[in-house]
């Protein structure tokens, strides 16, 4: 079940027993190949040829499905339309009224929203499967700084975490008499009484976790013990290693690309 404050599903899976090094190995090369391969048939390939079957391998296509479409569709909705409708010069396929939308703005907009696509469904796959503590232990173990290992593991948080706290302050001053349900208008005027608790809670949540990771000691320079062990195999570091040169190889032909 998904916790309030993380996105990842509990399961024990193949994928689940992944190291997280290396799912997260995974999930840059992934956006790797889709952002730097100029071609807008490449995000949506990599996200139907390894993003679906490795969550089908998790068990949580489902939850990824959901997240994406949610995500996605309003972004797709919008650059399609900003992009077909006010594109400029063109060849054109149909007219709307005063506007007319040409196909190279249609094709932009395709390669755009598979490149979004690529990206969330990258890192719900490795959010929805990794416990966040567990990728703070390996990369610590990676010999990474506190600081860096930090900012990546609330990266993968801060999502559910503004959800969790923007449902609390809903519950809250809905006791209050406040509707927040129901046309645009009412939603616009509830909008003001929630983002404004939203912001301050953050602000106090930001400085009660620097008091908690400064009351453990984070920051400290000896070394540090943990009571989960991850374990790892040669044959996930020898995969890790091909994922390293693969994305060598991509950056590479990015640039060849770009010179030629």
């Amino acid at each position: 079940m998904t916790t309030s404050v993380s996105l990842y599903v509990a399961g024990d899976t193949g994928f689940h027993r992944l190291h997280p090094i290396t799912k997260l190995t995974i999930t840059l090369t992934l956006l790797l190949g889709g952002l730097v391969i100029p071609s807008a048939w490449v995000s949506y390939a990599l996200f139907v040829g390894f993003i679906l079957p490795l969550s089908i391998w998790g068990g949580i296509w489902k939850q990824l499905i959901r997240a994406v479409w949610k995500i996605v569709l309003p972004f797709g909705i919008s650059i399609f339309l900003i992009q077909g409708l006010f594109w400029g010069e063109g060849t054109t396929l149909f007219s709307i009224g005063p506007f007319t939308v040409e196909k190279e703005a249609i094709i932009f907009a395709f390669g755009s929203v598979g490149r979004i696509m690529l990206v969330i469904g990258s890192f719900l796959l490795l959010a929805l499967a990794t416990r966040p503590d567990s990728l703070m232990n390996a990369l610590t173990n990676l010999g990474l700084p506190g600081a860096i290992t930090y900012i990546v593991v609330t990266t993968i948080q801060i999502a559910p975490r503004f959800q969790s706290k923007a449902r609390t302050i809903i519950d809250a001053q809905q006791s209050r008499g406040l509707i927040t349900e129901g046309n645009l208008i009412i939603r616009g005027k509830a909008l003001v009484p929630l983002i404004l608790p939203l912001v301050l809670g953050s602000i106090v949540d930001v400085e009660e976790r620097a008091i908690a990771i400064e009351a453990r000691a984070f920051n400290s320079p000896g070394p540090k013990t943990s009571l989960v062990t991850i374990n790892d195999t040669r044959l996930q570091k020898l995969f890790r290693w091909i994922l390293f040169f693969l994305m060598l190889l991509l950056i590479g032909f990015r640039i060849w690309w770009s010179s030629t």
